[in-house]
């Protein structure tokens, strides 16, 4: 680029693939994606970071691909987690104001968000995301937004995210072995419905289901806030490791089988119709009914949607959901799958393109869902800097308190906040050879 441009990168490190992508918001509010790497992971297990090497070879891949196609020097990113380990927790907690003559600022909801990252989680884990819900001031339920309002009592209720520290280190310590830097680890299924989910969507009640390679994400959305999240441990390498072992065939024939001939509903499978498999070594080649792959297919998935439906009857609002259910990620275009989707859940399905909030002149390529998480760790980072901007305005405004102590001691608070949003603001946006 000729010129420093304020974008973003992210990198989402999945069990099939790793994606590094850039974008920039424009002034309509819409993504303009810069560039887009994607490489084969072979280093990651359902969400989890095993091999290490590989993990950094596939993320340098990806990055370089990005940065060709950008012209953008990457040194920085939002990364997405999941895995199994992955687990929530709802709770509430509250503070007492000093006066009641002060409204609620931004300072007072962090202060809260700040208390519930302190709450004891098992040996082993750490708290990665705290989500208000809904606020109460003093005895006023339903609060969505405090913030200007008069009250001595601030309460809410929060979702609560939690993974394992070792599974969180391992992503940064790849990240970190590739020369960048990680903003924020993001839950993955928060990204990818920011990118596929409307706000009409969520404030009616839906549940987005986010197919992997290894794992299935889940989130339910009611009364436009986060209910429930999940991470399931199957996704749809389980599917072509049982076309592979059903068949007897390589794994890299089960995919392109799965991908070309597959589907997930075996009624809907042609009776006499058959794909010719080249035999290993030179053996004699194989028949496969497409019934059979159909019939292998719908009996995964029927487990994997019986996974899903269970975490959304967890999540109290299985009976709330208007807008039925989204399926996004690569898994998501698998013939007739929105069909047996809706047959066992009774609730009604569409597929999810990262089409949402993207710029009308974005290329189909970038539009699909296997890219949903990678558009949303995007459009997260950029919500992440819009928050940290509310409060550094916060913090610059001059206080208005006449007790000369009080205004020491605030100052002395806001300035620690200050130096640290100014520290990690400082390095977001880097210049290279005059191009950023």
């Amino acid at each position: 680029m000729s010129q420093k441009e304020n974008f973003i990168a992210a990198i989402d490190i999945g069990t099939t693939k790793i994606v590094a992508i850039v974008g920039r918001k424009k002034d309509n509010g819409k993504l303009e994606i810069l560039g887009l790497g994607n490489f084969l992971s072979s280093g990651v297990k359902r969400g989890v970071v095993l091999n290490i090497d590989k993990t950094v070879n596939s993320i340098n891949e990806a990055v370089n691909q990005a940065e060709k196609v950008s012209e953008c020097k990457i040194s920085n990113a939002f990364v997405g987690i999941a895995g199994q380990h992955i687990r929530s927790i709802r709770n509430r907690g509250y503070i007492n104001r000093e006066t009641y003559d002060e409204e609620i600022s931004s300072d007072d909801v962090q202060s809260l968000i700040e208390d519930m990252h302190r709450i004891p989680v098992d040996v082993g884990e750490e708290i990665i995301h705290v989500l208000p819900q809904s606020f109460i001031v003093d005895n006023e339920t339903g609060v969505k937004s405090p913030v200007g309002m008069f009250g001595k009592r601030l309460e809410a209720n929060f979702h609560i995210v939690i993974g394992q520290i070792a599974a969180g280190n391992n992503i940064k310590k790849c990240i970190n072995r590739s020369g960048l830097k990680v903003n924020k680890l993001i839950l993955e299924p928060l990204a990818s419905s920011n990118a596929v989910l409307t706000e009409d969507e969520k404030e009616v009640g839906v549940t987005l289901i986010d197919i992997g390679g290894g794992t299935t994400d889940v989130a339910v959305f009611y009364d436009g806030i986060i209910r429930h999240t999940a991470v399931i441990p199957y996704g749809g390498n389980v599917i072509t490791n049982d076309i592979k072992i059903g068949c007897s065939i390589l794994e890299r024939q089960a995919e392109a089988l799965k991908i070309k001939f597959g589907s997930a509903l075996a009624d809907e499978a042609q009776e006499n119709k058959v794909v010719t498999i080249p035999g290993i070594s030179g053996r004699q080649s194989k028949e496969i009914s497409f019934k059979s792959l159909a019939h292998i297919i719908q009996s995964r998935m029927e487990e994997i949607i019986s996974e899903i439906y269970f975490e959304i009857e967890t999540s109290g609002f299985a009976d709330k959901l208007g807008a039925g259910i989204v399926i996004t990620g690569g898994g998501a275009l698998l013939k007739n799958l929105p069909q047996l989707v809706a047959y066992k859940t009774g609730m009604d399905v569409r597929i999810g393109f990262p089409n949402e909030y993207l710029t009308s002149d974005a290329v189909d390529d970038i539009n699909q869902p296997k890219y949903a998480t990678a558009i949303g760790l995007i459009l997260k980072g950029y919500e992440d800097l819009e928050i940290n901007e509310e409060i550094l305005e916060e913090v610059i405004k001059e206080p208005n308190i006449k007790d000369e102590e009080k205004v020491v001691g605030k100052q002395e608070s806001k300035k620690k906040i200050l130096n640290g949003f100014l520290d990690k603001f400082s390095d977001m946006f880097d210049v290279d050879d005059g191009r950023m």
